[in-house]
């Protein structure tokens, strides 16, 4: 399986996700920078956290004009899949391929830490390595994490069991819900708040995070195994 990890002038947690990659998935990827056009070749899209453009404007909001991003509309629109962690999930708002938006967190301070999650939804192809109500710890890093949404996009996220993540014993930006991370109807594109690139090896604090990526893998080597028969 081949990943490509978006590059935006900006970005900082890129390497880390091509680490989660290549050295502990142990499978294939690349950096694309923000000024291609095309994503032949790839199976998985990851959009990773920092500051892209400088987060000039709000977040995400100069990104979405960037060359790449029809082409991660065309992914996802095929069903392939896509994440964005962070600075990425905001990206993937402002693009309109997941509802609502992030605000400044609501003590207005940066926060950096690991916090617990609870898992809402295993029966993704981001979350079938995990159990139901699964309790993780991944770390966050943001500023403006506060996940907003309508009420009635909020019913609606929660119908079609589109909430995957929840902050389990602390919500550490005011987020509606308690949301950590959700995915659109179709279920192939996943946009969360914390870090799992981060949690992927006992030595930099634990290896919740490595799952998520496992089930992308186990994923796709399922869809190839079904379309080989």
């Amino acid at each position: 399986m081949k990943f490509a990890v978006i590059q935006f002038p900006g970005s900082n947690c890129d390497l880390d996700m091509l680490h989660a990659i290549r050295d502990v998935l142990e499978e294939e990827a690349e950096f694309v920078w923000h000024a291609e056009t095309s994503l032949d070749g790839f199976d998985a899209v990851l959009l990773p956290g920092g500051f892209s453009y400088g987060d000039y404007l709000r977040t995400g909001a100069i990104a979405k004009f960037a060359n790449i991003m029809p082409e991660v509309l065309r992914f996802a629109d095929e069903g392939k899949p896509v994440l964005g962690v962070c600075n990425g999930f905001q990206i993937l708002t402002e693009v309109g391929l997941l509802p609502g938006a992030l605000l400044r967190n609501d003590n207005l301070h940066f926060v950096c830490k690991t916090v617990p999650l609870r898992v809402e939804n295993a029966d993704t192809i981001f979350t079938s390595g995990y159990e139901l109500h699964q309790e993780i710890e991944i770390p966050v890093a943001h500023g403006e994490g506060n996940y907003y949404t309508d009420p009635e996009t909020y019913r609606e996220l929660e119908e079609n069991h589109q909430i995957v993540f929840r902050y389990a014993s602390e919500n550490p930006n005011g987020s509606t819900g308690d949301i950590a991370g959700i995915v659109n109807q179709a279920g192939n594109v996943l946009g969360m708040m914390p870090h799992p690139e981060r949690a992927v090896e006992e030595i930099v604090g634990g290896t919740d995070g490595i799952k998520l990526f496992q089930s992308i893998l186990s994923s796709f080597k399922e869809a190839y195994q079904s379309a080989s028969k």
